[in-house]
């Protein structure tokens, strides 16, 4: 009994080392942008969960696949001008709130375990902020940094891209 008591002890410490080692491999990235523009009109340019194109300068088309537009479980594809795609599951969107949260569920980018959220709030007389914020893990043949860079460099070009459209 005593050997099958420190068996059980030793490989729950195991799993404890490792799922510590996992939450240690967790990124988070979150960028923001001011913006020139109601929080309404800002929304409005960027709510349609199936024409990330009419503002992210990377999304050479982007369609629908399953579900329906603002619905959660709305699934897209997003081609990429390389021709690369990345697929896309919508889990939450709120109007009211100005807010949308999605995760990949496949594609090219060195993540995984990928989920974000995109937020647009006023910030006085016909201003706003849009927030954009992920968490992931770098796939097993990436390291973080390069996982984070490009999750970075995407967020950065695509709140840059909002901001010279509205303005």
């Amino acid at each position: 009994m005593n050997k099958l008591l420190i068996a059980l002890t030793l490989s729950a410490i195991g799993f404890s080392v490792q799922a510590s080692a996992a939450e240690s491999s967790s990124l988070y990235v979150i960028k923001s942008a001011n913006i020139n523009a109601s929080a309404a009109t800002t929304w409005n340019k960027l709510a349609r969960f199936g024409d990330l194109g009419a503002w992210h300068p990377a999304a050479k088309k982007t369609e629908i696949v399953s579900g329906a537009e603002g619905k959660k479980g709305a699934r897209r594809v997003i081609t990429l001008p390389d021709g690369g795609t990345v697929s896309e599951e919508l889990t939450a969107y709120d109007e009211n709130n100005k807010s949308m949260s999605y995760i990949i569920t496949d594609g090219v980018l060195p993540v995984t375990a990928y989920a974000s959220t995109l937020h647009v709030y006023p910030n006085g007389a016909d201003k706003s902020v849009v927030v954009w914020e992920g968490r992931f893990q770098a796939k097993s043949a990436f390291d973080d940094n390069t996982a984070s860079d490009t999750v970075s460099g995407v967020y950065d070009s695509g709140l840059s891209n909002l901001k010279k459209i509205l303005e």
